[in-house]
């Protein structure tokens, strides 16, 4: 099963939205980050403190839009890949999710 969040064309290059679903009755929190016309998911949750990662709504990027950025502490992600580059995450990274992208541009949340 899949799940569609949004178009290609809703997020800003770079930039991220996050999404909000429900999943076997429980909330489940992600976000897309898109760079270079490509896609990455996200579970919106800090492998460091455990908390949301977003500044405010749809921010989770630092200043200069180069890397994911948790609001608590700092902590800095690769866009790419969601590993640790900085901060207090010790070398842990962001939980990945599967998504793709059909023909038409819509992106997709793949089940687990």
């Amino acid at each position: 099963m899949t799940e569609k969040l949004c178009h290609i064309d809703d997020i800003a290059d770079p930039g991220a939205r996050g999404f909000e679903l429900v999943r076997n009755g429980q909330e489940f929190l992600m976000f897309l980050v898109k760079r270079d016309n490509q896609v990455y998911g996200y579970r919106n949750k800090c492998p460091h403190a455990g908390v949301n990662l977003e500044w405010r709504e749809d921010d989770f990027l630092d200043m200069q839009n180069a890397w994911i950025q948790c609001s608590v502490h700092g902590a800095l992600f690769v866009i790419e890949t969601g590993e640790c580059a900085g901060g207090p995450c010790n070398g842990k990274g962001l939980q990945t999710l599967d998504i793709h992208i059909d023909d038409e541009g819509n992106i997709y949340l793949d089940a687990e």
